[in-house]
């Protein structure tokens, strides 16, 4: 075998790897995305848990409450941001 051969073998790329390539050129980092939104949405679904313990105790209720509905916002963002990217990348699997 030559060794031009061998350099040409190995510059090529199998097309499920093109595929994935191809797919974080047009969406750069959207696992990290992903990874972040679940942490956040995570994050803001304990903080609703404290908060809510603390309205069923009856304690400081009136810096509770906006609190747990801040909480429940972050939530409720971070699953619909999530839920976009999962649409975004069905999208562009469909369309490889």
């Amino acid at each position: 075998m030559s060794e031009t051969t061998s350099k040409k073998r190995s510059r090529e790329v199998s097309p499920e790897q093109y595929a994935r390539l191809k797919a974080e050129i047009a969406a750069p980092y959207r696992g990290l995305r992903q990874l972040i939104y679940l942490v956040f949405a995570a994050s803001g679904f304990i903080g609703a848990v404290i908060f809510l313990a603390q309205l069923a105790a009856g304690r400081e209720v009136a810096s509770a409450v906006p609190n747990f509905a801040l909480q429940i916002g972050v939530v409720v963002l971070m699953v619909l941001l999530f839920r976009l990217e999962q649409k975004a990348q069905r999208k562009l699997k469909d369309k490889v």
